[in-house]
């Protein structure tokens, strides 16, 4: 269940801290940064987060706005969530708390004060006061394209640094949202998140992504604010480390879809060379269940795409294994009526056809699907040659 919750949470993944109602009205004794943490041991911290600090000496203030705010208490909560429309907010809240729950994470602060003048501080402070009214400081939340980490990213470009230029980060040419969201789970071990990451998120996340839009992740927005400059000014004036991370990075375990998969496709295919009465009652509970499972997927990979806002959901090849007929289908196996045969007939070259176009589709696929497909394909042969 906690596994189920991590990964239902995982567009929340740049995780919100408290709301305050305070606000900061001031200029020239101030400084503005740029405030990273670094991920966590969950899947909604695999991604870190990103905020903006501002130091106002004259006041004595030292407080953080933060763009990743949401209303965990609604009753509709998760109803919003699943469907795309749940708003996310700006808050302030105080730089002493925001590092405490960080401290106790053991997860680590980096802060880049910005290399700002005068007038460009207080214009990047009135954009950040006027987003965090109450009629302004709410937005629809996109994993991508519209996160706390953008927000911060075109805030600081849009209201003092319009001739921000920015050095490459690509870590290669062609790289997509999807190598870098895998870069991410792969540091943290998630490899079951990444797979259900993987199944739900369809072809909008395998764009070829500009420098730009690389920032939509933390780490990346840290190393193109290092690489920005505008005229003959560097964006940012230092670096500090206020927390180093303390906790151990996930170890490797052999307990991987790739390996559990791999084994079971194994396991189904030689049994199917049996002609044991044991082995045919195995069969006659394991298709039931494996075709309905499949069925069960495919029907929220649908409903992912169609039934809601989730832009990043649509256009899903996954479909191509995870038929939602399966779902009925998988009632019928017992019938030995010829279009229960032919519709498995079909299915089988839909799965061969699958197999041998992997690595070319337009759509990054896990790897370990390929054992599903497969298992689908042999299970569809023997059920299509059924008497």
């Amino acid at each position: 269940m906690k596994r189920f919750s991590c990964l239902l949470l995982f567009f929340i993944s740049l995780f919100a801290k408290a709301q305050t109602d305070t606000l900061v009205y001031t200029g020239c004794a101030t400084r503005i940064s740029l405030i990273t943490c670094s991920p966590g041991t969950e899947l909604y911290s695999s991604f870190g987060h990103t905020a903006i600090r501002v130091v106002d000496s004259s006041r004595g203030t030292d407080l953080i706005f933060n763009y990743g705010t949401f209303d965990f208490n609604d009753p509709h909560f998760y109803t919003k969530f699943i469907r795309g429309k749940l708003l996310y907010f700006v808050s302030i809240d105080n730089f002493t708390d925001f590092t405490s729950e960080y401290q106790y994470e053991k997860r680590g602060i980096i802060e880049q004060v910005l290399n700002l003048s005068c007038p460009e501080r207080q214009q990047l402070l009135s954009a950040l006061n006027e987003n965090a009214k109450e009629e302004n400081k709410y937005y629809k939340y996109d994993f991508v394209h519209d996160n706390c980490t953008t927000r911060v990213r075109d805030i600081v470009a849009r209201f003092c640094l319009d001739s921000l230029t920015t050095n490459n980060i690509l870590p290669w040419k062609g790289v997509s949202f999807r190598n870098l969201i895998h870069e991410c789970l792969d540091k943290a071990g998630q490899n079951w998140s990444k797979l259900g990451i993987d199944m739900l998120l369809g072809m909008p996340l395998d764009k070829k992504i500009s420098n730009n839009e690389a920032m939509f992740l933390p780490d990346y927005l840290l190393k193109g604010f290092d690489s920005s400059h505008f005229g003959k000014k560097e964006l940012v004036a230092g670096k500090i480390t206020i927390l180093s991370p303390a906790f151990q990075t996930s170890t490797k375990s052999l307990f991987t879809p790739l390996i559990v998969f791999g084994a079971l496709f194994v396991i189904t295919a030689l049994l199917g060379f049996s002609q044991s009465k044991r082995v045919k009652i195995y069969f006659r509970i394991f298709d039931p269940f494996f075709f309905f499972l499949c069925g069960a997927i495919g029907v929220w990979i649908l409903f992912m795409w169609l039934g809601t806002d989730h832009l990043t959901c649509r256009n899903n090849l996954n479909l191509l294994w995870a038929l939602p007929t399966h779902l009925p289908l998988s009632f019928l196996l017992h019938k030995k009526a010829a279009w229960v045969r032919n519709y498995f007939q079909v299915v089988f070259w839909i799965s061969i056809a699958l197999l041998l176009s992997w690595f070319f589709l337009p759509q990054q696929m896990n790897p370990a699907l390929m054992f599903i497909t497969g298992m689908i394909a042999v299970r569809s042969y023997y059920l299509s040659k059924k008497s």
